[in-house]
């Protein structure tokens, strides 16, 4: 290995076919881009004489005695002449072949460039966890550490998490303990001579202090060093101290690199058995050709009730194999009827036949009111592509929405179609990926990192719901949006573009609206639902003049006579609430003090899951939890009332006014298990529950034929925002809930609760006007500067220091002042100023969309922030709150 500082931009210059075969010379090299913070050019390795290397390849390499994961860049058949030939490093092992091909790297490079990210981060992002690993330093507790307790109480350390596993037989902790001593009751002979207060005496850092703390909060006391470091300020120099001390150790983790999955299989060798063989053999042999002559190992020792070793007796006299083969991981879906193609209605068939004429690159907008069909014109367009060897991609903005939309797919092209989201395990996103590089002709659905799926042969990319802000990534950085990458894949696929919505984003509407003539952009319309089905009509209650007519509920009259009359009519309907938990916050009636996470500068919200389950409060944004007190924490009194409204607490207060309705609740805290989007849809689905209660899940897309009633319990939450796309944001979720009523055959009906009811978005979404929302808000954008008319990048700046980030911004934004071209708005403490510790501070960059040449050296800035501070570059924004 040696650092070779080189320009990546011509990086596949070296004939990515070419490859060096095992006859080739001696020494061979290749320069690597490997997955390293620290190394900002290309690193130059001998290739082993084993090993056939071709430009594109992910490897494992070492550096600084650690394997580290890469990508060959290009091969060398000469070393350079400044590079010494004793300190080149060989490559260890090939991970994975043939991954980046031209146009996949040229999207790599652009990405790279446009959101100014790392090009190894931003291909790590690309790629599913555990191909580019590498080894990580971490610390753990030693038996000493364990003991020592930061508390005042001596014994308190017995309460800790980890010591209560001292008392488990089974426990990790004693397991590892007692397998690396050399005494088995080491452990108990070292707890019991500990003293406490020796113990305590040698932790007199703060720093060291907060590091036991951490470790000892894990049930297995270890945590990665990296880790740490963002938790504590000076972790490094408290690291050495408790390393010294001898309270923790430093270890290193070799990389958890994802592998294929193999699995022992039992094949029949021909299909007469003229062995000598006894009765129990022929038995078994005959129930293996019953089944195709293939079962998995376990599999037929389950259903011949027999045993390994009966088994290897028959592949000795040569009638079986058994052998180990690949088990493909994938998510499984329910068996499903097939579906044929649907009559088309005239703007249908009419959208349908222009994005069938496009060649080449085109961007489509389809802009289709809800229930107007838009899947039944994605299904259509895709069923000739693969007929022609061609894949597809489907964008969705959200988990939640793949099952549905995947059912539907697959119940149209069988196992042509699989899925690609976060929500997967390690294994399952490992193999899918491979499926996708083989070229076969499939279609892919996937959440916005699927933007990326490696497929070869691409013949149209469709965006569904392409107006949602889940398709814009705000952490870990590239801040990439997928419908930006979209656009540009498409351009290098030279294949059509499709983005679908019933409120598009005024970005995309701006875009194909304004485009000069020739240009290949096309607004194709579906103004009407299927069936000429009508839109339901929205009803807006006036909250203020509830409240004067006495009716202090949460539901206004209205509304709690359409849920009376859901059962009744055996109806099934949404309502709608815009966030989860209990309440909003805590507060004490006695003194005003507010409970608030001890590491976010946020109130904690009130969390009750069911009757007798604890009860807690959570932070919604570090996910810090504690049991609810039964007196304030400030003046001990008992009297604490929950304010606001979430999910929990109008399912609650929904069963005690209507105990006759059936409800499932449909938010972050009910969907957090694999597998529960689906069941929650699908038990909905059935009629098992008259109700469906939830958040902004439940405003993307979902096809429910049988809701009639849809509610919207408090809509100002929506408006209420500082942030200049509220407006835009609330009139895309209330049309979009709206929609989800009177899809199937009886009428549907919207009811809207405000205190606003004068807002222009209440105005627009009563009457389902889109164009005449658009038209005013891109007035008001126009008059600001504000996107789509002008440009933003946002630099989010966090510490564990409130004064050093603080200082850093300004004079970041100092240094930027002097540039004329754009507009500084901060520097200014973030909305919410602490999330998990760190204090938080931005920097707002507006300009106009021509003037990017003229943009600052985002290394030079970069070079102003000290180690301590992060620095995030968001480009086009869409949170800046």
């Amino acid at each position: 290995m040696y650092i070779n500082d080189v320009n990546l931009s011509p990086v596949m210059v070296a004939e990515p076919g070419e490859s060096y075969q095992l006859s080739a010379v001696v020494n061979r090299w290749v320069e690597v881009l490997v997955d390293c913070p620290a190394s900002t050019g290309l690193l130059t390795y001998r290739l082993p004489a084993q090993l056939e290397i071709k430009p594109g390849d992910i490897l494992s390499v070492p550096l600084n005695g650690q394997q580290m994961g890469g990508v060959a860049i290009r091969l060398l058949a000469k070393l350079p002449a400044d590079l010494q030939l004793k300190k080149i490093l060989d490559v260890e092992d090939i991970i994975q072949r043939d991954f980046l091909c031209d146009r996949y790297w040229t999207l790599m490079e652009r990405v790279s460039q446009y959101y100014y990210t790392q090009l190894i981060q931003v291909i790590r992002m690309a790629l599913p966890p555990g191909l580019l690993g590498r080894s990580q330093r971490r610390i753990r507790l030693t038996v000493a550490g364990a003991a020592v307790s930061i508390n005042t109480n001596p014994n308190a350390w017995l309460n800790t998490p980890l010591m209560r596993a001292v008392h488990q037989p089974y426990s990790r902790l004693i397991k590892f303990y007692l397998l690396n001593t050399i005494e088995n009751n080491y452990l108990i002979k070292t707890l019991a001579l500990l003293s406490f207060q020796d113990l305590v005496a040698k932790v007199n850092n703060t720093d060291a202090n907060k590091i036991l703390q951490l470790l000892q909060q894990q049930s297995d006391g270890d945590y990665s060093f990296r880790h740490l470091q963002g938790q504590v300020q000076r972790a490094y120099q408290a690291v050495r101290e408790l390393l010294r001390q001898g309270l923790v150790e430093s270890y290193l983790e070799p990389p958890r690199l994802t592998k294929p999955k193999f699995q022992k299989a039992v094949t029949l060798v021909g299909s007469t058995f003229d062995y000598d063989l006894t009765t129990r053999q022929r038995e078994i042999l005959e129930v293996l050709r019953r089944r195709g002559g293939e079962l998995w190992l376990n599999e037929f020792l389950q259903i011949c009730k027999t045993t390994t070793s009966t088994l290897k007796g028959l592949e000795q006299k040569g009638c079986i194999v058994i052998e180990e083969r690949e088990v493909l991981r994938s998510e499984q879906g329910p068996a499903l009827v097939g579906d044929e193609a649907k009559f088309l209605t005239s703007a249908q068939a009419s959208a349908l036949g222009t994005i069938q004429t496009l060649d080449g690159f085109a961007q489509v907008l389809l802009h289709g009111v809800t229930g107007s069909g838009k899947t039944e014109v994605y299904l259509q367009a895709i069923a000739p592509l693969l007929n022609q060897g061609k894949s597809a991609l489907v964008l969705v903005p959200e988990i939640g929405l793949t099952p549905q939309l995947t059912d539907r797919f697959r119940a149209r092209f069988g196992n042509k179609v699989s899925v690609y989201h976060s929500a997967l395990s390690d294994g399952e996103r490992y193999d899918t990926w491979r499926q996708m590089l083989t070229g076969e002709p499939q279609v892919v659905i996937g959440t916005r990192s699927a933007v990326f799926a490696p497929l070869p042969n691409l013949g149209l990319i469709i965006l569904d719901e392409e107006h949602d802000s889940s398709f814009k990534q705000d952490s870990p950085i590239p801040t990439y949006h997928a419908r930006t990458v979209a656009q540009w894949r498409a351009e290098l696929e030279n294949c059509p573009l499709v983005l679908g919505s019933a409120t598009p984003s005024l970005e995309s509407w701006i875009s194909i609206r304004s485009q000069e003539e020739g240009a290949k952009s096309y607004y194709l319309s579906l103004p009407e639902r299927i069936n000429s089905r009508p839109l339901p009509p929205v009803e807006i209650v006036d909250m203020r003049q509830e409240l004067q007519q006495g009716n202090r509920s949460i539901f206004s009259r209205s509304l709690q006579e359409a849920l009376q009359q859901l059962q009744e009519r055996k109806q099934q309907g949404i309502l709608f609430i815009h966030r989860r938990g209990h309440s909003t916050f805590v507060s004490c009636r006695s003194c005003g003090y507010v409970l608030e996470c001890p590491y976010c500068d946020v109130s904690l919200a009130y969390h009750h899951t069911e009757e007798k389950a604890p009860e807690l409060l959570r932070c919604h944004y570090c996910n810090y939890a504690r049991s609810h007190p039964k007196y304030c924490p400030d003046c001990s009194s008992p009297y604490l009332k929950f304010f606001g409204s979430g999910t929990q607490r109008v399912t609650q207060e929904l069963a005690r006014q209507f105990p006759e309705l059936r409800l499932i609740r449909f938010d972050s805290d009910t969907t957090r298990n694999k597998g529960s989007h689906r069941t929650l849809l699908t038990q909905f689905a059935n009629g098992e529950a008259d109700l469906l209660v939830g958040t902004q899940m439940l405003t993307k897309g979902l096809d429910l034929p049988q809701v009639t009633l849809v509610g919207v319990v408090a809509a100002d939450g929506l408006l209420n925002l500082s942030d200049y796309r509220a407006s835009e944001r609330a009139f895309q979720t209330l049309t979009q809930v709206a929609g989800r009523a009177g899809r199937g055959d009886d009428p549907g009906r919207v009811i809207v609760q405000t205190y606003t009811t004068e807002h222009q978005v209440i105005a627009a979404v009563r009457s389902h006007d889109y164009h005449s929302f658009s038209e005013a808000e891109l007035e008001q954008r126009q008059a600001l500067n504000y996107p789509p008319y002008g440009r933003l990048i946002l630099l989010r700046l966090s510490s564990l220091d409130p004064i050093q980030v603080q200082n850093t911004a300004q004079i970041i934004a100092t240094a930027l002042s002097t540039e004329e071209e754009f507009e500084i708005l901060g520097p200014a403490p973030a909305s919410i100023l602490r999330v998990a510790n760190r204090y938080r501070w931005q920097i707002l960059i507006k300009f106009a969309p021509d003037a990017l040449p003229q943009l600052p050296d985002w290394e030079e800035v970069r070079d102003i922030c000290p180690q301590s501070v992060s620095l995030t570059i968001d480009v086009d924004p869409l949170n800046i709150m």
